[in-house]
């Protein structure tokens, strides 16, 4: 049996925490009844492709065709700050009435008095954004 390389296996760590953050979503409004609002769902648009962009590159062993996840995840990175700064910044935060029916700064969740769903989106961005130039890096230097 073959080893995989560091490479690789870094791929599938990131296809991997994409597909949490895809079930997380999932759980949150299918299972728990939370309603996404715009920004959410904005979220969801940049997350969800990406489940399907590193599954295929760790399927084929080619970075070069995970570059879109790269932009979409750099995207979704900024939007996961602004909801989540929404969220917690006074100054913003009736900036969160805008979002339609549901208000971009209602906190379904809170854990420990910081950990929102935004924040967890944006979390698993900043994972998959910084996996990926890590591995732009390294195929850089190895060339």
């Amino acid at each position: 049996m073959e080893k995989a390389k560091p490479n690789e296996t870094i791929l599938l760590l990131i296809w991997a925490q994409a597909l949490i953050a895809l079930l997380g979503s999932l759980f949150y409004s299918e299972v728990m009844g939370y309603t996404p609002c715009e920004l959410c769902w904005l979220q969801r648009i940049f997350m969800y492709p990406l489940v399907v962009i590193y599954g295929v590159a760790a399927v084929k062993k080619e970075l070069s065709i995970a570059l879109p996840g790269l932009i979409l995840s750099g995207i979704g990175m900024l939007v996961s700050i602004y909801h989540y700064s929404i969220q917690k910044l006074s100054a913003l935060e009736s900036a969160g009435g805008f979002c339609g029916d549901v208000p971009c700064n209602l906190q379904y969740v809170n854990y420990f008095g910081f950990i929102t769903i935004p924040l967890l989106a944006g979390t698993a961005f900043i994972i998959i954004f910084t996996l990926h130039v890590i591995l732009w890096r390294q195929a850089k230097g190895d060339k």
